[in-house]
């Protein structure tokens, strides 16, 4: 209740000002039968049109205050000029309504020299409190309801912004992840053809000379004995080719690191937690051994976070600067008000001691594990 007199207070003292008035040229037609019924039936209309002008707009606004004014003209004659003040009302409705220039309201003082049975005292008080009324709406309260109506846009259009931003950044790491695991499986038949076109040959030839050497072991040992020699001397070689292969071939560790993270978000989504990478910077001059360290104590924050913080939200930030790098871990759950050295947080810290790096924890709202780690 109190919420809809808020909102509506102008309407709702604009409707108590005309019934008052009403009610005063009313009471100036009292007679020894009464209020006369024509009387009450234009009182009746002049509050309809004016109810039904608050429920329209446009020509439809325009339409019932003209409907008004008539009835109130013949208010005025065959009533009385108690029903002055009913004019004196509409004619601010006009002017409020063609949104007319704060000095058109003073023009309402020229009611006082109206033939009335209001008194000039009472007229200007009464006159003078509608100016300040109609003028504290139109420069004060509607002001200040067009700046809330400006804000309420502009939030809404951040409100749209982020969350396009959030799709995109959605679509983006789902992209990645695609990207990240078609490459993945790109690299393993790569693999796989070469290690079929270089060394199955070679390994079909091993079998068969074994085979011969086999057979005549016994007749001519010497000669068998060179052929095992060449097998050994074959399978050696293959040996080789296949670490040539496998050094070639292998995945770039960033690569296979920033895989395991999105992997990691995509599997908390699956239980229902909100998880989100962000990265920045150059991620190529993160070496291998800092991957590990980052990979390693990530996976633990992330695993703490879903057993203990019971949050929705998890963020993991990598953000690579000239010298240093910075990673995040942080979620929006209960926190916690002391950190304990658990073996998960102590190895944390190992890890991050053993890379020349600092690692410290926040807990005021939600949990978040900062690490610095150097290039």
């Amino acid at each position: 209740m109190g919420k809809f007199i808020k909102e509506n207070y102008y309407i709702l003292v604009r409707v108590a000002l005309m019934l008052i008035y009403s009610m005063y040229g009313l009471l100036e037609n009292v007679g020894q039968t009464g209020v006369p019924l024509g009387i009450l039936l234009l009182v009746a209309l002049y509050i309809s049109f004016m109810t039904l002008k608050e429920l329209t707009k446009g020509l439809g606004k325009l339409l019932f205050l003209a409907l008004a004014l008539s009835v109130n003209i013949a208010l005025i004659l065959f009533g009385g000029s108690g029903f002055i003040l009913l004019a004196c009302l509409l004619g601010f409705e006009i002017i409020a309504f063609f949104k007319g220039r704060a000095p058109l309201y003073f023009l309402m003082y020229l009611f006082l020299f109206a033939d009335t049975t209001v008194g000039k005292l009472t007229g200007f008080i009464v006159i003078t409190m509608l100016i300040i009324f109609y003028l504290q709406h139109e420069y004060v309260v509607a002001g200040y309801e067009k700046r809330m109506y400006e804000d309420t846009i502009l939030q809404q259009g951040l409100k749209r912004e982020y969350e396009n931003r959030e799709y995109e950044v959605r679509s983006e790491l789902k992209k990645n992840m695609l990207e990240a695991e078609n490459q993945v499986l790109s690299e393993r038949a790569a693999l796989s053809q070469t290690l079929h076109d270089k060394l199955g040959h070679s390994i079909n030839g091993s079998v068969y000379q074994l085979e011969a050497a086999k057979v005549i072991m016994k007749q001519d040992p010497e000669k068998a004995g060179s052929m095992i020699q060449s097998v050994i001397d074959q399978l050696r070689g293959g040996m080789d080719e296949i670490r040539a292969i496998l050094r070639k071939q292998r995945p770039e560790k960033k690569k296979m690191a920033l895989l395991q993270l999105y992997e990691l978000c995509a599997d908390c989504n699956k239980k229902g937690v909100e998880a989100e990478l962000n990265t920045e910077g150059n991620l190529s001059a993160i070496s291998d051994a800092l991957w590990e360290v980052i990979l390693d104590n990530t996976f633990e924050a992330v695993t703490n976070s879903m057993k203990y913080s019971k949050g929705r939200k998890i963020d993991i930030s990598i953000l690579v600067m000239n010298e240093m790098i910075r990673c995040t871990v942080s979620d929006d759950g209960v926190g916690c008000d002391n950190v304990k050295d658990g073996m998960g947080i102590s190895g944390m810290r190992q890890r991050i001691r053993n890379a020349g790096g600092t690692i410290n924890f926040e807990t005021e709202a939600g949990f978040c594990v900062n690490m610095l780690l150097p290039l």
